[in-house]
């Protein structure tokens, strides 16, 4: 790697040749701050607090953008920078709406953080402050442009990361505002809900539709009985709401939190993640084995599916039937257990608890109601459950480890890695091999398909027959994956797909992690670890050995695939187009 010399703050570094002020700045342990810069997704210079001082220049240079060269003298914390950077920081603030102490976001503000940091209490800056409407129209996200920044980080993740680019700035100078064409409201457009608009905005302007508070009315209601279930990679992130390192597996400690909370019973997602398998897997063979619309292509990831619907209507044929795992655990709980338990449905409040905004969209489709009211009543993100754990004075940190509920508490390794991409693909080829070759696998890991890159693909020769995947994360990347299927480029016979690049535990509802963390910090490997090592370190490690889903199939479902499984466990798409 070619190298240049450069001095920053008066000493010495040996930098890459090709990078910016910033990343030798922090190669050099040196931090500059930022609003608007995200790493490959959003390097412009906007929001101007990146600003340092180069020997020669004419002013202040943005550090974002500005490269290095041979001999340069770079001055990161200089009285001009830091008076620079307040002055900046005062204008941001003087077309703000400063509601911290309501905000969502509050204490958890990458603009609040500045402003504490550099002194800025309000605003110098008197005039005119532009109002809006805030835009709930969606099922899953709520922007607020009273506080946005104009930052663009939100458009930036919805055209280049997802390549969707629904929203953009509208109008021009003192105007400008993040919106869609033409003022439509964003449930209009094709918004699939994703959420990583959310994860990448630094401020309060958008934010996911609380739904916490219908949750604690039916707890308060003696006639409701309320049960939750917890996808697999909310244990390996919800840590970080209460301080703790991204990476940190907190499974007991979240299942004590929910039960202290006031749930009727606390389920491991898991478990359906394993049902999900047994049906997807049985569907792949069926589908190869008796002429049917191949590739299959998972169906778990409510934001891929309404993408697909919107922007490759010819692919949902293509689509596995199977309901997502958060779908089929309502299902199940509201047919086989509420039987057994005497239950009504209707009296049943099932909730659950993901990482994933387009979830919130995904329990109000059709054809997701088996017992003739919604299979789920809510689904809240791991933020919200965090905040309802904050609300209700629990200290999480301090409590002791519980284990999930019977009869729902028993997943598998499969099971567990749902989470990051390629998981899903990893579980259901577990099976399908040795359905295909008729003995136990010794080794169950299916590496090929593992990792954080967008695309993967692998063949697998399994007896007489060779099994040809593929695996993408993100929509950017799904989109080339189906072009590439669509042109014959690509010949496999099974996909998985999920929405939000790296997989759930990249999900829009993860806990926010500021701009320098995400730039600098693995957050899809750290988190996606915690599942492997829980599949690792489990005996049970494929879903057709999970003796709980077995006794489901032998007391109420008969055998993956049957007439009752269709009915309870599959669903239906649309062709929406654009």
């Amino acid at each position: 790697m070619e190298t240049v010399k450069i001095k920053i703050n008066g000493r010495e570094y040996d930098v890459p040749k090709n990078s910016t002020v910033l990343e030798a700045a922090r190669a050099a342990k040196i931090d500059i701050p930022t609003l608007c810069y995200l790493k490959d997704i959003n390097e412009i210079g906007a929001c101007r607090l990146c600003l340092v001082e180069v020997k020669g220049a004419r002013g202040l240079v943005t550090s974002c953008v500005y490269p290095v060269n041979e001999g340069m003298e770079v001055f990161t914390n200089t009285p001009k920078v830091q008076q620079a950077r307040k002055l900046n920081l005062e204008l941001l603030l003087s077309n703000h709406e400063k509601k911290c102490l309501s905000c969502v976001r509050s204490t958890d503000c990458e603009l609040q953080k500045l402003c504490r940091d550099y002194g800025v209490e309000e605003t110098h800056f008197g005039g005119t402050r532009t109002q809006y409407e805030i835009d709930d129209s969606s099922p899953s996200i709520v922007r607020d442009n009273n506080k946005c920044i104009l930052c663009r980080r939100c458009v930036a993740a919805c055209h280049k990361m997802q390549g969707i680019g629904v929203i953009g700035p509208n109008d021009r100078g003192f105007d400008t505002h993040i919106g869609c064409a033409f003022e439509v409201k964003l449930a209009d457009t094709t918004c699939i809900n994703c959420g990583q608009c959310i994860v990448a905005c630094p401020v309060g302007a958008l934010y996911e539709k609380d739904d916490t508070q219908k949750i604690m009315d039916a707890i308060a209601d003696p006639t409701k009985h309320v049960a939750i279930c917890a996808a697999p990679s909310i244990r390996a992130t919800i840590g970080e709401s209460f301080g703790y390192a991204p990476g940190t597996d907190v499974e007991g400690k979240m299942v004590a939190a929910m039960k202290a909370l006031g749930f009727d019973g606390v389920y491991d997602m898991n478990l359906t993640a394993d049902l999900t398998i047994m049906e997807e897997a049985t569907e792949l063979l069926d589908r190869v084995n008796n002429g049917g619309k191949l590739p299959l292509i998972t169906s778990c990831s409510p934001g891929w599916i309404k993408y697909c619907e919107h922007y490759f209507p010819q692919f949902t044929d293509n689509l596995s039937t199977c309901k997502s795992p958060q779908q089929m655990f309502g299902a199940m709980y509201k047919t086989y257990y509420a039987q057994k338990m005497g239950l009504d449905p209707k009296d049943i409040v099932f909730v659950s608890a993901i990482p994933c905004t387009a979830k919130k969209f995904e329990v109000g489709r059709d054809g997701q109601s088996a017992a003739g009211v919604p299979d789920v009543d809510v689904a809240i993100t791991t933020r919200e459950l965090a905040r309802m754990i904050q609300k209700a004075g629990i200290d999480f940190c301090a409590l002791d480890d519980e284990k999930f509920d019977a009869p729902f508490e028993i997943g598998s390794g499969a099971g567990a890695i749902f989470g990051a991409t390629g998981g899903v693909m990893e579980a259901a080829l577990r099976m399908a091999a040795e359905v295909i070759l008729g003995e136990k696998l010794e080794k169950v890991e299916f590496n090929d398909v593992r990792g954080i890159a967008g695309i993967k693909t692998a063949a697998y020769k399994l007896g007489d027959m060779e099994v040809k995947v593929a695996v993408a994360s993100g929509t950017a990347n799904a989109k080339k994956l189906l072009e590439a299927v669509e042109a014959g480029e690509l010949d496999v016979q099974f996909i998985e797909i999920m929405a939000c690049p790296g997989g759930c535990v990249n999900g829009g509802g993860q806990p926010y992690q500021p701009a320098v963390v995400r730039n600098n910090v693995n957050l899809r490997e750290l988190r996606a670890s915690v599942l492997y090592n829980a599949d690792a370190n489990m005996e049970l490690r494929k879903s057709q050995d999970n003796p709980a889903v077995n006794r489901l199939y032998e007391e109420f479902l008969g055998k993956p695939g049957s007439h009752k499984a269709h009915e309870i466990l599959h669903t239906h798409y649309v062709k929406r187009g654009m």
